[in-house]
């Protein structure tokens, strides 16, 4: 967490705005899920994720 807040202080400000609100989110791996990801939801995931790749390359 205290390298997101330390490379959030570091974003341009191209508005000039003395306040503005910026929300750190926390990124998840498969395996935190544990057992409720269960394979079929990991084929669907893998799916997407290819389905997201080729449209990002068109």
């Amino acid at each position: 967490m205290d390298e997101a807040v330390e490379w959030v202080k570091r974003i341009p400000n191209p508005d000039n705005a003395t306040e503005a609100e910026i929300e750190i989110r926390p990124v998840f791996e498969e395996d935190d899920f544990g057992a409720e990801f269960t394979p079929e939801l990991r084929e669907q995931e893998a799916r997407l994720r290819a389905q997201i790749e080729a449209n990002a390359k068109q």
